[in-house]
């Protein structure tokens, strides 16, 4: 539905069918929230992490075609606020034109939900909407993505442009649906076109459904059974960090999960690529168990630094750390990999290992930052999308991103 105002402006509702990368929208009393997780399956688990992870957009974008030369997106902002921690920026909205960065914008204000990380409480305080504005495109007709923030809950109240808008037309791309922790949702990011998922899914010429989710890559059924449900031409999961740093489970419950995760997504994708990713590296947990804890002494002079609390001597016992879940997840695949030849694994040292902490540590020790997502994400499609990887042929047609990024190295 569209409607002129008297200063030439188009309103637009919208829609499901101007979304991509959410699987719900929900209506509010003002307007719309994505959700990256369906309805039945939020209903599932009470956890306020996993509430707040799958209702922030990673990887959800507004797509559509139009000759417009100007944009607005009216929305309400819910954005976390940590104590003792220095204050984060406003979340980015980034504007691609065909597939190109043409502009960024941020919407201040909003609701907060201060947390005390040091007692596990928040207070929810709300606040007023704002607009993400863009202006001097093109006048011409052109596909508009506009990529929503991926690290803050985001109401989409109106859709403004100065002409007319049609939802972009399928491009016949591959979609890729990935499942994983806060480093696949985004953690450290500077935007949400430049999240790892988001930059592989660029190079690697896909359609990215990103269910990475802060704190909740846990194995979780019904996010199995998410997948299970959701059409997809490739498949990746990325497991072991938050199973550690929730101190979730023991070895002997961890490897029938795996199995009966994988299970699940093959009863409805019995053929797709999928491919198994291990953890990237974190020393804090190679060889020490959960959980995580906030370093205290670190946030009191204003830094955010996590710390291993577990002890080694507690693996005998099947507390998982890094290096015993990449053992067996290996040991898994192979063992399926019989039978199921479109199985693949990759461990996550290869997309940031020893020596990428060396040049590039995790400031807090456990998330990477924006420098490191770009080089997570350029190695991803190199090892999933080029000849001989587990994703290797379903770029999409005359796609050269990822020949361009081979020939600058």
């Amino acid at each position: 539905m569209t409607m002129r105002t008297k200063n030439n402006w188009i309103t637009t509702a919208v829609t499901a069918d101007l979304l991509r990368g959410a699987l719900d929208l929900q209506q509010t009393a003002q307007g719309v929230l994505p959700h990256r997780l369906p309805v039945w399956a939020r209903a599932q688990c009470a956890d306020g992490q996993l509430a707040m992870a799958e209702a922030q957009p990673s990887g959800v974008r507004l797509a559509f075609r139009t000759r417009a030369t100007a944009i607005e997106l009216d929305a309400l902002p819910t954005k976390q606020v940590y104590a003792g921690a220095p204050p984060r920026p406003d979340g980015v909205y980034d504007l691609l034109v065909d597939g190109r960065l043409a502009g960024q914008s941020s919407v201040t204000g909003g609701n907060t939900l201060s947390i005390d990380m040091t007692t596990g409480t928040a207070k929810y305080q709300p606040g007023l909407a704002g607009t993400a504005r863009f202006t001097g495109l093109p006048d011409r007709v052109k596909d508009v993505e506009i990529w929503l923030p991926h690290n803050e809950t985001t109401e989409l109240l109106a859709l403004r442009t100065d002409a007319p808008i049609d939802p972009t037309p399928d491009r016949g791309r591959p979609v890729w649906l990935h499942h994983g922790s806060s480093i696949s949702h985004g953690s450290n990011a500077a935007s949400p076109t430049t999240t790892w998922p988001a930059l592989a899914a660029s190079i690697g010429g896909v359609e990215l459904i990103n269910l990475g989710m802060g704190g909740s890559a846990l194995l979780d059924s019904f996010t199995a059974r998410t997948m299970r449900d959701t059409p997809a031409d490739l498949i990746s999961i990325k497991i072991g960090i938050n199973l550690v740093n929730n101190d979730l489970m023991r070895l002997r419950a961890f490897t029938p999960a795996v199995h009966g995760f994988l299970d699940t997504i093959r009863e409805g994708h019995p053929t797709t690529p999928l491919l198994v990713v291990s953890s990237i590296l974190c020393p804090i947990h190679e060889e020490t168990p959960g959980p995580s804890a906030l370093d205290v002494t670190a946030l009191s002079t204003g830094q955010s630094r996590f710390r291993a609390t577990g002890d080694p001597a507690e693996r005998s016992s099947g507390k998982l750390t890094l290096v015993v879940i990449r053992d067996e997840l290996a040991r898994i695949v192979e063992q399926r990999a019989a039978d199921d030849p479109n199985l693949y694994y990759l461990d996550g040292r290869e997309l940031y290992g020893e020596a990428d902490f060396v040049e590039l540590p995790l400031s807090d020790q456990l998330h990477p930052d924006a420098a490191t997502h770009h080089r997570i994400g350029e190695r991803f499609a190199r090892l999933a999308f080029a000849a001989n990887g587990p994703f290797a042929g379903h770029s999409s047609p005359g796609h050269h991103a990822l020949e361009e990024a081979e020939a600058v190295r």
